[in-house]
């Protein structure tokens, strides 16, 4: 019997990478009242597009961010503009489950340890770490219009590279 392809993870920090201030880049319509004085942050426009998309194309998609916003929140928010996510790892869970017991302090993040093949952000930090842990990450540039297009290809490619 042939062994099943685990589906490939996605993830996307959250702060400077899907929410974005209006003043800087182009972001999709607020909530509408009273849901946008709960859910203030602004998702870069393109965001719920591009997550359905990648999920289409037979991708989990993660958020792993360093900020303590809960589980429920982040959910929540996605599920207003349409949009499904597989998991969450925010900066609670990381602590719990990826720094507990170490003396050492791990980096921010760390999405190998949850199987994720690919983590979008904007910190150059980040994507240091990527290649001193292993773990491939794309860095997001400040305003992009062409940023679907350049995730989705570089998903693809690791998508190609990967055994099975």
């Amino acid at each position: 019997m042939e062994k099943q392809k685990d589906k490939m993870r996605v993830s996307f920090d959250l702060d400077e990478v899907l929410f974005v201030s209006p003043a800087t880049h182009k972001t999709e319509p607020p909530l509408s009242f009273p849901l946008n004085r709960i859910y203030t942050e602004r998702l870069r426009l393109g965001t719920p597009e591009l997550i359905r998309t990648l999920r289409k194309m037979g991708y989990e998609v993660w958020i792993y961010t360093s900020s303590f916003r809960s589980e429920r929140y982040i959910r929540h928010l996605f599920r207003l503009y349409g949009v499904v996510l597989d998991g969450i790892v925010n900066g609670t869970r990381h602590l719990r489950e990826v720094q507990r017991g170490h003396s050492e302090t791990l980096p921010q993040k760390m999405p190998g340890r949850y199987r994720i093949s690919l983590h979008i952000d904007d910190e150059a930090v980040i994507c240091t770490m990527g290649r001193q842990y292993g773990f491939n990450v794309y860095q997001l540039e400040a305003e992009d219009d062409q940023w679907k297009e350049k995730i989705i290809e570089r998903a693809e490619e690791i998508r190609r590279m990967l055994p099975g």
